[in-house]
């Protein structure tokens, strides 16, 4: 079960789009989001010389989100030495602990972590050359870097990346049977996903239509290419399969891309029970057949 949690904010210049740091409610742990611009004016925070962990986020040069998950004793000074040694990223995320109670092994610990979460979620490309190596550390504290780690998802997903977030919520899925809608063709279409507040999820393994009609879309001819030039869509016994669960913006986009040529979304997604996708958002049911000529013996008689 999740719990609301209180999240303070406070703009270190005044301006959005300058530093800022966050705490949550009952956590030692403290974040900061610096710009890039503004690192060397970071010498006023103290606390940023101590041990912990960041982020440098920013894009390769195709336009793709890229990250470099890092550790280190001195905060700032490896901050410093990455303006001159890395030039992809544009801002930082930091995290240290209040009581500064993470030490060396700690931190080699989150690293490692979260960037096998990062590589599993598939968000965003890795700048590491190498994997993080994990440290030894004990069982308990192990289980004080896993709820360091939530929270540390948390606040990053809160601060506009969702590097370390699943595509689809698979802690609610185990929780209660989840709705997953369908697609199936005589053209080799066999495809399932949901809807998410980000957009519509196609699950890895299904099955895109290996042709497209000759009036499909120009975008999403574009987008179908895309999706085969980073093997996304790979060609699997003459059908095209998604190697992973990918976000299209909408329904209606998922489901040209599966079918291949024009579609709306909202009534080709469909769950087992037959319910469109549209219907199932507005919470319509299907009446069977004698409801509905009751329905419309009492229009006649109305009338």
């Amino acid at each position: 079960m999740k719990f609301g949690k209180t999240i303070k904010i406070f703009l270190i210049d005044g301006d959005p789009n300058g530093r800022m740091s966050c705490e949550l409610s009952n956590w030692t742990g403290k974040a900061y989001k610096i710009p890039r611009v503004k690192i060397k004016d970071c010498v006023d925070r103290f606390d940023i010389n101590n041990t912990g962990l960041y982020l440098l986020l920013g894009k390769n040069d195709e336009g793709q989100d890229l990250v470099y998950i890092g550790e280190a004793e001195a905060i700032l000074k490896r901050l410093n030495q990455h303006l001159l040694q890395k030039d992809f990223w544009n801002e930082a995320i930091v995290f240290i602990s209040k009581d500064e109670n993470l030490n060396k092994a700690h931190v080699k610990y989150l690293e490692n972590r979260l960037y096998e979460i990062a590589r599993s979620t598939s968000r965003y490309n890795l700048a590491n050359n190498v994997i993080p190596t994990q440290s030894s550390i004990s069982e308990s504290d192990r289980a004080e870097m896993e709820e360091f780690i939530e929270n540390i998802k948390l606040l990053v997903n809160t601060l506009g990346h969702k590097v370390f977030e699943e595509k689809r919520d698979l802690k609610s899925s185990l929780k209660k049977k989840q709705e997953v809608f369908h697609i199936t063709s005589s053209r080799g279409t066999k495809a399932q996903g949901i809807p998410t507040s980000e957009g519509f999820v196609v699950f890895k393994a299904s099955k895109i239509a290996p042709v497209t009609t000759a009036s499909f879309p120009l975008p999403m001819q574009r987008l179908r290419q895309k999706l085969i030039d980073e093997n996304i869509a790979i060609l699997v016994d003459e059908k095209l399969e998604l190697t992973e669960d990918y976000i299209f913006t909408s329904p209606s986009a998922a489901a040209s891309i599966v079918l291949g040529r024009s579609a709306n979304g909202l009534t080709e997604w469909t769950l087992s029970d037959g319910r469109s996708l549209k219907r199932f958002e507005t919470n319509e049911l299907a009446l069977p057949v004698q409801d509905i000529t009751a329905i419309t013996d009492d229009l006649n008689f109305v009338n």
